[in-house]
Formats: structure tokens, C-alpha cells, sequence
């Protein structure tokens, strides 16, 4: 974990569109709290990525049916203290978490979460406990408690034969502390096309 990110990020969190619109006219984003978020509870955004956010949102639409509009917002978000997954120490302290989940829950006779979904593990049960289990060992043990997590995902197909980039390839942050959201923003069609 770490404050070195000196800078604001923009994110892009897609949406149907009158959620969307309620945002901008300031309504506060809503938290996630699925068993299968992939960073932990939080408010997700795609890191200056608005069409993946575009697309998310679209995806989204498809699999549950009806006629909403996919809409994308912008957002000015702060790290804080962000546990980043592409750093040595977020990943030491992950894989540490995974450690005390993984004896608490064999002391208990339960089993571990899975992830499932195929090759992009669209449901990270597993990976949402590990995360939650960091929040919870910070908490007990009285540590500032995390601001923000953020994590690279390799997804799709290989952009050309034996590529090493693929077609969905995203950097994904979730904003635990709303507060860090410092402004939202309208995205520009230009932006989505």
C-alpha cells in the first residue's frame, strides 16, 4: 500500500443512464457490495478508460435484459491510501490475507470461495473475500484503513496471434472512501467513439 500517487486520477464508471444523470446532478455514487466484486466493496471505475466503461456498461445491459441506455461518468478521484495490486507490498499484503482467510475458514471446516467465469473469472468470490479479509485485519488491528484498491485485468482475446496484449485489458479501481471522489464529470461523445 502506499500514498505515492501524487496526482488525481480520472475514472469512468459505467451505467444505465439515468443513474448516470442523478450522479451528475448530485446524487452519490452507489457502493457495490457483491460477493463477487472483484476488488472488495466499493465504487468502481475503469482508469482513464471511458470506452471500457462504455462497453462494461453495454455488457451489463445484455445480460440483464431490458431497455435501458448505457451511459459512462466521469469522475476526479484521489488514491489516498490505495492498495495497489501492481506494487510488490499490495501484493505481499493480499497474499498475507489470503493466509489468515485460508486458516480461519480451515479452522472452521468451511471452504475457501471460488472464483468462476471462465478464463476472465468474471465472478472473483475468492478474490472479493481475500480483499475483505485485508479491510477486516486492518480494522481489528487499528491501521488507517484503505481509500482506495486498484488492480490490472487481463481479459479477452489476444489482440493478434501470440500477442501478449489482449482486447480488455484494464486498469480497475474501487473507491472505498467516497469522499475521494473529488468531482464527476459529463463524458463527451468524442471521449466514447
Amino acid at each position: 500500500m502506499h500514498r505515492l500517487s501524487t496526482s488525481f486520477l480520472l475514472g469512468y464508471h459505467g451505467c444505465r443512464s439515468d443513474v448516470g444523470e442523478r450522479v451528475l446532478s448530485g446524487a452519490p455514487f452507489q457502493s457495490s457490495n457483491n460477493d463477487y466484486d472483484w476488488l472488495g466493496p466499493g465504487i468502481y471505475f475503469w482508469q482513464a478508460n471511458p470506452r471500457r466503461a462504455l462497453q462494461f456498461a453495454t455488457e451489463k445491459r445484455a445480460r440483464e435484459g431490458g431497455d435501458w441506455q448505457p451511459a459512462v461518468i466521469g469522475a476526479v478521484i484521489e488514491p489516498g491510501l490505495c492498495l495497489d495490486l501492481a506494487t510488490d507490498a499490495g501484493i505481499a499484503q493480499l497474499k498475507a490475507a489470503h493466509a489468515a482467510l485460508k486458516s480461519t475458514l480451515d479452522e472452521a471446516a468451511v471452504e475457501l470461495p471460488q472464483n468462476q467465469g471462465g478464463n476472465d473469472l468474471w465472478l472473483r468470490k475468492l478474490d472479493c473475500a481475500v480483499i475483505t479479509m485485508l479491510h477486516d485485519i486492518r480494522k481489528s488491528g487499528g491501521l488507517e484503513p484503505i481509500d482506495t484498491v486498484a488492480g490490472v485485468f487481463i481479459e479477452g482475446d489476444r489482440i493478434y496471434e501470440n500477442a501478449g496484449f489482449f482486447e480488455k485489458t484494464h486498469i480497475q479501481v474501487c473507491v472505498r472512501d467516497p469522499r475521494l471522489i473529488r468531482g464527476v464529470f459529463r463524458v463527451s461523445a468524442d471521449e466514447l467513439n
